[in-house]
């Protein structure tokens, strides 16, 4: 050990480190359950599959535990704090009250966790006051994608990544104080073509829905504030003007990264920039299935798993992003975004048209993309913006 070693420090160090927190559990030789509380499950192969944990050598439940021939990891969720608790106090009757069923190889899968790893010993070996225990995976399932339950600096608590729904801060405010100087441009398109109005601001890497005029026939799905995650193709409105390096970065968000995909949301893009505004056509199948992940994101507090299926949604849309509109033709188009000139200060933002009606004439949508573009000049001579 090393020279002036002081375990309460050693302890507050690693405590900065958030761990998960799982139960392993099992069933003994006598067919009771037996469960221990666990910060320090972890992958360590794919081929073959094993996983780790690192009980106490004096642990009295490991004792109980190492006497069964299969176990399983619990992970558990953010809401399942007092059965951890309970689990982790010592004593015979700890799983009274706890519900579970057994899993495929007879080991308790704990009800309401997040997911389950079912697996055989493969070694247990000594590490100091520790034992590595290793696990060939046999059985896993993801039961529900929620947020899980962490163990940081003695106490337990949960990840918060960033809502769907914006907080204020400064650029949003500025943002919003900017759009109410055109609300009544926005409201008078709304009104006079039964559409729904709306203005975004790009915070980072999200569009947020800073002003809203719904006089459209559907209902706008999403709520003022809301945020909305910039994937490729969508957002191309807002990199008009955009350096090569923010390009690529945009590109980069997009699921598939390879050159293929790259070249389309490239060629998307200088469609925007030619045009000065974006489309995208309405195929309800392709729409309903991005507004549903959108949704799911939203409730699982932008889990990343859940953020990774808006992506795939998004890039589903590429084949109704900008479509070339023949004269005479009709169309279903689910939005338009044009690019809102806004001084140096202020985000970038841009003006949206939802809630289109079915079957709309190329003459129809063009005149949406005047009245847009319209509002766009109007705002860009009030405040001296180059368009």
């Amino acid at each position: 050990m090393p020279k002036d070693f002081d375990p309460g420090l050693f302890r507050e160090t690693l405590g900065h480190y958030p761990t998960g927190v799982a139960v392993v559990t099992a069933v003994t030789e006598d067919g009771n359950p037996v469960g221990m509380v666990v910060g320090t499950f972890s992958s360590v192969s794919l081929d073959p599959p094993l996983i780790a944990f690192f009980p106490m050598s004096n642990s009295r439940s490991f004792a109980q535990l190492r006497t069964a021939r299969t176990f399983c990891i619990n992970v558990l969720a953010s809401d399942q704090e007092p059965l951890c608790r309970a689990l982790a106090t010592g004593g015979a009757n700890k799983f009274d009250g706890v519900t579970w069923r057994p899993g495929p190889l007879g080991s308790p899968i704990l009800e309401g966790a997040v997911s389950w790893i079912e697996c055989t010993f493969e070694d247990v070996r000594e590490a100091g006051d520790h034992y590595i225990v290793l696990g060939l995976v046999q059985e896993y399932a993801l039961e529900r994608s929620t947020l899980p339950l962490l163990f940081f600096q003695g106490g337990y608590g949960r990840f918060t990544p960033g809502s769907l729904v914006a907080t204020p801060d400064p650029e949003l405010i500025q943002a919003a104080q900017f759009a109410e100087t055109i609300r009544s441009q926005v409201e008078d398109v709304s009104n006079e073509f039964g559409v729904n109005c709306s203005v975004l601001a790009r915070i980072r890497w999200d569009a947020i829905q800073v002003l809203a005029a719904n006089q459209g026939s559907a209902v706008e799905p999403f709520p003022l504030g809301h945020r909305q995650p910039i994937i490729p193709p969508l957002g191309a409105a807002f990199l008009g003007d955009s350096p090569t390096a923010e390009v690529d970065e945009w590109l980069g968000r997009a699921p598939d990264d390879g050159q293929e995909r790259r070249d389309l949301n490239l060629a998307l893009l200088g469609k925007v920039r030619d045009r000065g505004y974006s489309i995208l056509a309405a195929r309800p199948d392709a729409f309903n299935r991005y507004q549903a992940a959108l949704s799911e994101f939203e409730l699982s507090d932008r889990l990343p798993r859940k953020e990774r299926l808006v992506r795939h949604a998004a890039a589903e849309l590429a084949d109704l992003f900008c479509p070339d509109l023949e004269p005479g033709q009709q169309y279903d188009i689910a939005s338009i975004v044009v690019l809102l000139p806004t001084p140096s200060d202020l985000p970038t933002m841009a003006l949206r048209m939802t809630g289109l009606p079915a079957s709309s004439t190329t003459e129809q949508i063009e005149s949406w993309i005047h009245a847009l573009k319209d509002i766009a000049g109007k705002a860009a001579a009030v405040t001296g913006t180059r368009r």
